[in-house]
């Protein structure tokens, strides 16, 4: 990417707190994303990224801060994008994912969408982007 020297480029991580990184790591993978970073920052802490196969833009799954061990479920913010909904809800429900019951269509200009949880609770959604 080019631009003036102090312009913002692109989204690279996106902070996802999770006090299980390991159950964390197993679930984000079981829906398509892969671990590229995990590494020990010690006093037990690790930093770990995880990416869709082609994507830019990740998700830590970062360790609460020190001296906190509560995580509070969020909503991330996160959307994901798909080409068919119906196949994404279904393979999700397969899965054992905490979806939505079903997709919520409410017509144009508005897309398909559905809302999962993670482990922890926090929400993502997924879009349908043909």
């Amino acid at each position: 990417m080019t631009g003036n020297a102090g312009e913002l480029q692109r989204i690279g991580l996106v902070c996802v707190p999770t006090a299980d990184q390991d159950r964390a790591i197993a679930f984000y993978e079981s829906i398509g994303f892969e671990k590229r970073t995990d590494i020990a920052m010690g006093s037990g802490y690790r930093w770990v990224e995880v990416y869709l196969a082609d994507g830019p833009t990740g998700i830590a799954l970062a360790p609460p801060p020190p001296g906190s061990d509560e995580i509070v479920p969020a909503q991330t913010g996160i959307t994901l994008n798909t080409q068919d909904i119906q196949a994404t809800h279904a393979r999700f429900s397969e899965l054992g994912v905490d979806v939505d019951a079903e997709v919520s269509v409410m017509g144009d200009p508005v897309p398909p969408m559905f809302w999962f949880r993670d482990p922890t609770g926090h929400s993502l959604m997924v879009v349908e982007q043909p």
